[in-house]
């Protein structure tokens, strides 16, 4: 029990300062840094993804088709 609560009381106390130490810099950026934009090549990224995807699910319903026993009715 005793092992238990000392093992609690450790994570407690590590997990408290953990925040303290993960600062790494300042917030921000310095006044002369320009800032970059993200959305030239990344637009383009998420529709080429969203096209494969479709492509995707069109063969794999066409290829299920395709293997689909055929059945007397």
């Amino acid at each position: 029990m005793k092992k238990n609560l000392t093992l609690k009381y450790s994570m407690l106390c590590i997990l408290s300062i953990l925040p303290f130490l993960l600062w790494a810099q300042a917030p921000g950026f310095e006044q002369d840094t320009n800032d970059v934009p993200i959305d030239g090549g990344l637009s383009l990224l998420l529709a080429a993804g969203i096209g494969y995807g479709i492509k995707r699910k069109f063969k794999e319903e066409r290829d299920a088709q395709k293997n689909k026993p055929a059945t007397k009715d």
